[in-house]
């Protein structure tokens, strides 16, 4: 067998999937793919544009789009979600006073054609925060309850400082992006 028909074989055999990491700045978005990645979490600064991390999670190659979420970036989300498998938005449990600019950008990427059949994977983040609302309550707020019956989606309680509910919801997302786009394997 030629090397060039080994490369295709294992080309094929790869799966991968892309996932588009958003929410506001400062709601923990980089801390979370860094404890994911098993990175250092110690130094880490606002993202100004995008950064992208690439790891194996299961038996999937996962892409994820860590998005700066600066009001003055937002305009520029829509330049990343071609090809998206699946969506993290993240969501900074203690920030009480900015859930509403949460809620409105939420709704307006949920919008998106090119985002209509991503999976979601809402993580309610700095739940180690004394004061944070729970996840049922930030669905509340969110009003998730809205959203468009056919989109699969979950909420999760995390804390990216703890790593506690960052496997359980990327075990999700992976699970459900698996099942629509490789069922066929």
């Amino acid at each position: 067998m030629g090397l060039l028909s080994i490369i295709r074989k294992v080309k094929r055999k790869e799966k991968e999937m892309r996932i588009l990491m958003v929410g506001l700045d400062n709601a923990g978005k980089t801390t979370i793919v860094k404890r994911i990645n098993g990175e250092d979490t110690s130094g880490i600064s606002p993202t100004l544009g995008f950064n992208i991390k690439t790891m194996q999670f299961k038996s999937y190659r996962v892409n994820i789009w860590d998005v700066g979420g600066q009001k003055t970036l937002r305009s520029y989300w829509r330049n990343y979600y071609e090809q998206t498998d699946g969506m993290v938005w993240v969501v900074d449990s203690s920030d009480i006073r900015r859930l509403q600019d949460c809620r409105e950008e939420l709704h307006g990427l949920l919008q998106e054609e090119k985002l209509m059949g991503a999976s979601l994977l809402i993580f309610a983040n700095k739940q180690d925060l004394k004061g944070s609302l729970s996840p049922e309550d930030i669905a509340k707020v969110l009003d998730l309850g809205l959203m468009d019956k056919s989109r699969h989606w979950q909420i999760v309680g995390c804390s990216a400082v703890t790593g506690k509910g960052l496997l359980d919801g990327f075990d999700w997302l992976v699970s459900d992006i698996g099942s629509r786009i490789y069922m066929l394997d």
